[in-house]
């Protein structure tokens, strides 16, 4: 039986790290990452968890979930260092960079260690770093079950804390089986945190299976979209989609756009697509390299490319700051991943917009988000259509050679010549329709703003 989550100290003092309980060395750490006073979801947490009770946290994204479980594990780590102290599964890879990163920064002030285990990367590699024994585990559970069956002298059977990150994610993506398994792999007599946007059936039967007495934190008992995010649509006829988001992109110049796309293939398309218009758009997608996926990520992190267009690899848990906009190219058939995307911008309090691309196709998907957001949402303000349907000649041009561009990385992928992996958009956009000496810069049929449209007198 679950208890409430009310705060054990009962105190009406101002919530800070300190109240909480956290140590003046991590609190340090706090200041340092800019982590001015606990989220929600933080200071429900941290109390229980620093009084050893397992968690489950019902938070949607963006609520700082990631310091609610790590502080807690550090401080522990701090009384009683030891390898192989703490696991963290996460559903993807980016993710378990994410995780790893935090705790890097968190963990400054006690010097923590830590190990990313993730497929896509050289086993014997990761091998060594767990020799060392690292005090933190941040993984993706399928890889980690192979060390466990293939790497010598590799175990948990020390591990104190195991912590379920994104679990309604991991279990969507099947990774039950694989969980089962590291359950029977690790003690316990261990600390368990679950954490979730969202409490499924399958994370309510891993809840039972993997969590002792457990305390449910519930923040946000309404699966929801933040304040501060502006919601809009676009409506129009199919063919002309890419022009509408070409539109987009020349309406919201100079931000930082993250376009969610259904498939692989489509995302690297519309990388093509844009970069032969003159945009600084980066592919992110599972069939990419992992190398080239943390590339991708860092290169917008950086604000070097302005435009990243992404499958739904990056819609959960990544937090890549000041993100403008999201646009919804492709609507997601599950009402909840739009949730998920959205929640990349409007972040930590501040403002920011999503607009989801409707066509005569989409209606119902679309009317189904409203309905689980419980909210209309308003119309673009659009200028004249005709502007927009201007963008047509040149937009199918982009689109003629971003599909022979296409064809031919999949044409060399099939050969098996190179590494088999989708280009990450350096050496494409070169001298095409209207760019400079790599694409992005004022040429011929671009204003000064980087616009597509009226030629420059």
């Amino acid at each position: 039986m679950s208890e409430t989550n009310d705060d054990p100290d009962n105190t009406k003092e101002p919530v800070s790290f300190k109240s909480l309980g956290i140590i003046d060395s991590l609190c340090e750490a706090c200041e340092q990452v800019n982590y001015k006073q606990p989220t929600e979801i933080q200071a429900e947490a941290i109390p229980w968890a620093l009084q050893g009770r397992d968690i489950i946290g019902l938070a949607q994204t963006g609520s700082g979930k990631t310091a609610a479980f790590a502080l807690p594990i550090l401080q522990a780590l701090w009384g009683a260092p030891q390898g192989l102290f703490a696991c963290v599964l996460a559903p993807t890879r980016e993710l378990a960079f994410q995780i790893s990163e935090a705790f890097d920064s968190l963990g400054s002030t006690i010097g923590v260690r830590c190990a990313v285990i993730i497929g896509g990367m050289d086993m014997m590699s990761q091998a060594i770093a767990l020799s060392r024994k690292p005090h933190i585990v941040i993984a993706t559970p399928g890889r980690l079950q192979d060390h466990l069956e293939n790497t010598k002298g590799f175990s948990l059977r020390n591990l104190k804390y195991l912590v379920l990150d994104e679990a309604d994610k991991l279990l969507d993506m099947d990774f039950g089986p694989v969980i089962d398994k590291l359950l029977k792999s690790i003690p316990k007599e261990r600390k368990t945190y679950l954490f979730s946007a969202t409490m499924t059936t399958k994370v309510a039967k891993l809840q039972r299976a993997s969590l002792t007495n457990p305390v449910k934190i519930e923040v946000s008992s309404k699966y929801s979209t933040v304040s501060t995010l502006l919601q809009y649509y676009l409506f129009f006829p199919l063919k002309h989609k890419d022009c509408y988001l070409v539109y987009l992109c020349n309406e919201l110049s100079g931000n930082s756009i993250i376009i969610f796309t259904r498939t692989c293939s489509e995302t690297q398309r519309l990388a093509l697509l844009l970069r032969n218009l003159g945009f600084p758009a980066i592919p992110l997608h599972g069939q990419m390299s992992q190398s080239k996926r943390l590339g991708a990520l860092n290169k917008f992190k950086a604000g070097n490319r302005n435009l990243l267009i992404a499958t739904d690899i990056a819609s959960r848990g990544l937090d890549i700051p000041l993100v403008d906009a999201v646009i919804n190219f492709d609507i997601p058939q599950n009402s909840k991943d739009y949730i998920h995307r959205v929640g990349r911008t409007a972040r930590a309090g501040r403002s920011g917009k999503s607009i989801t691309l409707v066509t005569q196709y989409d209606v119902e998907l679309f009317q189904r988000i409203e309905q689980v957001i419980d909210k209309k949402m308003e119309q673009f303000p659009l200028g004249d259509k005709e502007e927009v349907l201007l963008l047509q000649e040149r937009v199918a041009e982009a689109q003629r050679i971003a599909t022979i561009e296409l064809k031919e990385y999949i044409g060399k992928k099939k050969r098996g010549r190179g590494e088999g992996d989708y280009n990450d958009g350096d050496d494409t956009g070169k001298d095409k329709l209207v760019g400079g000496s790599r694409g992005f810069g004022p040429g011929p049929g671009v204003n000064r703003k980087g616009r597509i449209g009226k030629k420059r007198k």
